[in-house]
């Protein structure tokens, strides 16, 4: 069974393909994907590696976990599955800010 793998304090220089090809050591890579922004593509300095073989990726974890890889000491353990429904949902309407202070002069004084 495939195993997904979590890689954490990655350079943003380094690319799917040199993170793939270093865990090609351990195993069968299904994938390998670094997470980037959605507007600015800019790498967002982790991804995730799946191997084909539970054993390769305990391996991986345990050779590759605080090494140095492209000048970072990288984080590397299991992916925890996140659930689809927790999600926070963001609000932008907040509705009005109030900022009392702002109609005081400096001795506190309203105007």
């Amino acid at each position: 069974m495939a195993k997904k793998i979590y890689i954490g304090n990655l350079n943003y220089a380094t690319t799917d393909d040199s993170l793939k090809s270093t865990f090609e050591q351990y195993g069968e890579v299904l994938s390998a994907v670094i997470i980037k922004d959605r507007d600015t593509a800019q790498s967002k300095g982790f991804g995730f590696v799946e191997l084909a073989d539970d054993a390769a990726a305990d391996r991986a974890i345990e050779e590759l976990n605080g090494k140095e890889l492209d000048g970072r000491r990288v984080r590397v353990n299991f992916a925890e599955e996140r659930p689809q429904g927790d999600r926070p949902r963001r609000s932008f309407n907040r509705g009005p800010r109030r900022n009392f202070d702002r109609d005081r002069d400096f001795d506190g004084n309203r105007y």
